[in-house]
């Protein structure tokens, strides 16, 4: 028996910047995953990574990755993405010393 389809988001990492990426509902690729589409259906889900894989100039690696709706958006469920979501982990930039400059405001 095969399991139920859960909603999941295209994902994938940017070309030249190597950011976690998201696709959106209106074919952008969006470094905050609360603007990703969720699909919620598994035919539409495949159609949308085979969009996300034919943008070998834009970004590498697209996969769908499990999600659900949070009150601003998809959120991750799996915690490879909750890292994603954060930024590099190597030292403190990109997404996590933009939250923190935030933070200090």
């Amino acid at each position: 028996m095969s399991r139920k389809f859960t909603p999941k988001v295209v994902t994938a990492n940017a070309l030249l910047e190597g950011d976690a990426v998201w696709l959106t509902a209106d074919d952008r690729w969006s470094t905050d995953m609360r603007e990703a589409e969720l699909l919620e259906d598994e035919a539409e889900a495949q159609v949308r990574l085979v969009f996300a894989a034919s943008q070998p100039d834009r970004v590498v690696g697209p996969y769908l990755a499990d999600a659900v709706a949070g009150p601003d958006g998809p959120e991750p469920t799996h915690f490879r993405e909750v890292f994603r979501t954060l930024g590099p982990s190597n030292y403190f930039h990109g997404k996590q010393a933009d939250e923190s400059a935030e933070a200090a405001r």
